[in-house]
Order: C-alpha cells, then structure tokens, then sequence
C-alpha cells in the first residue's frame, strides 16, 4: 500500500492459510473473526503464530497472531468442520445488475487517486468492475446504502479450494469500507479523510473460484461516532451465496 503500510487482506488471508495448516485436510475453514491491532510495516517480514484451541470430532478452533518486532499486528480466530450433509438455503443474488463485461475497469491510475495515502491507489492483483461506478475520484453520486462489485483474479489459479478460500479474504477487504462512504456521498478524494478497519469476520458457506467473476454485493446499516459498519456477501456469478463478510472502520471526514 501507499506509504509502506501492510494491506489488511494480505494478513487476513496469510492468517487463515497458517491456521489452514495445522489442521486436518478434510476440515475446511468456515469462519474466521480478526482485530487489527496495528499497522503493518510492509519493510518488515511477518511472523504468524498459529495456537491450536480445540480439535473435536467435527470442528477445529485456531487462533493465529501475526507479529511485527515482537508485537502483535493483528490476531484471529477461526474455526474449520469436516463438511456434512443438512439444511440447505440462502438469500438470492440481486437481479437486474449489469454484466461485469457491461461495466469499465475500476480507475486506479487517475491522478487524483495515485496522489491519495490509500489503498485504491496500488496496483492491485484483483480486477474490480463496479456498480455503477466507483467513488476513487469523484463523489459517487446520490447517497445510498448499497452498492456492488464484481471482483475476480485475472491470472488463473491453481483448483486448491483451501488456496480459493484465502483468495476470497483477501479480495473482500478491498472495497467493503466504501459502503459507508457512499451512505453520506463522500469519495476517496475528500481531503482530510481518515478511514481504517477496525475488525473483519467471514464465514465461508460453499466453495467458490476467485479466479471468475464474482458478485460482492455490500451495505452499510449504521455509522456513528466515527465508526461504520459493513456487510457483504459474495455471489458467483450463476447466483450462488459463497460466502458472508462483516467489518468495522473507523472512519473520520472533515467538517
């Protein structure tokens, strides 16, 4: 990122594969809860620390810290399950949005953007096509609650779905932030503003490729006292619910 921070979604994906690795193969990860504890220092290696909490007949508890010059940057916990049949339902893919191939390539390389201390700034390994438009440079019009991406890896993966699942955390941290923005019509290019996430949950509900066009569809239900909330979920593009995602942000606009 700009100004040698570590990316959050870099971390939360490291996070889960380190914890992916002390546990069984036929036990997938299926929910993971992280706090940013601090910056990270790009210029520094990480060091994840994986405690093995609990490994019972049909789940395993993990809890892994990352940890830059002895301190923790961020600490998480997830939980992984041997897979097994029951109830089945979810919540339908909003209908009536456009194609991704109906959309532009989200504008990272504007002046206006390149010049701001945030992460839409970088080049970044995952193509994003937003609905409608994305809020780098101008305002991003009317306000609104909602708002959605189609968001994909533009080199092919190899068919690990552990590897697909770490892919999938580190994508959904890239644009859920802007919900709160578009609540109240502000861009990223409002002068003064502050924004960094406070926490990250994510539950993973069926396998999915991040490598093809996936919906990520995001709202925002609250903002208060410098805070906003964030919820997503994310959809293949044949409409099935893949996965959930929940942050905080502190968020602060000049007056």
């Amino acid at each position: 990122m700009p100004h040698g921070r570590v990316y959050g979604g870099q971390v939360l994906a490291q996070s889960i594969v380190a914890a992916q690795r002390t546990v069984d193969v036929d036990r997938h990860a299926h929910s993971l809860h992280g706090y940013f504890l601090r910056p990270g220092d790009a210029t520094q290696p990480i060091t994840f620390s994986v405690d093995r909490i609990h490994d019972g007949r049909s789940f395993s508890t993990r809890r892994t810290q990352a940890f830059q010059n002895g301190v923790p940057i961020f600490s998480m916990i997830a939980s992984f399950e041997v897979e097994s049949p029951g109830l089945d339902h979810q919540v339908p893919m909003p209908a009536g949005l456009p194609a991704p191939e109906e959309l532009p390539p989200a504008d990272t390389t504007s002046e206006a953007v390149v010049s701001l201390d945030r992460h839409d700034a970088w080049d970044r390994p995952v193509e994003h096509r937003h609905v409608p438009a994305d809020a780098y440079g101008a305002a991003p019009g009317e306000p609104t609650l909602r708002h959605a991406v189609w968001m994909r890896t533009p080199s092919r993966l190899p068919d690990d779905p552990a590897l697909h699942r770490a892919t999938l955390v580190y994508m959904t941290d890239m644009t859920v932030q802007e919900t709160v923005l578009r609540a109240h019509g502000v861009s990223w290019s409002t002068p003064g503003l502050k924004l960094a996430s406070l926490d990250h949950a994510m539950w993973w509900h069926r396998d999915g490729r991040a490598d093809e066009w996936l919906l990520y569809v995001q709202e925002s239900p609250s903002a208060r006292g410098g805070r906003g909330l964030t919820q997503g979920r994310i959809y293949s593009r044949d409409g099935v619910l893949l996965a959930s995602v929940a942050q905080e942000i502190m968020v602060r606009v000049p007056s």
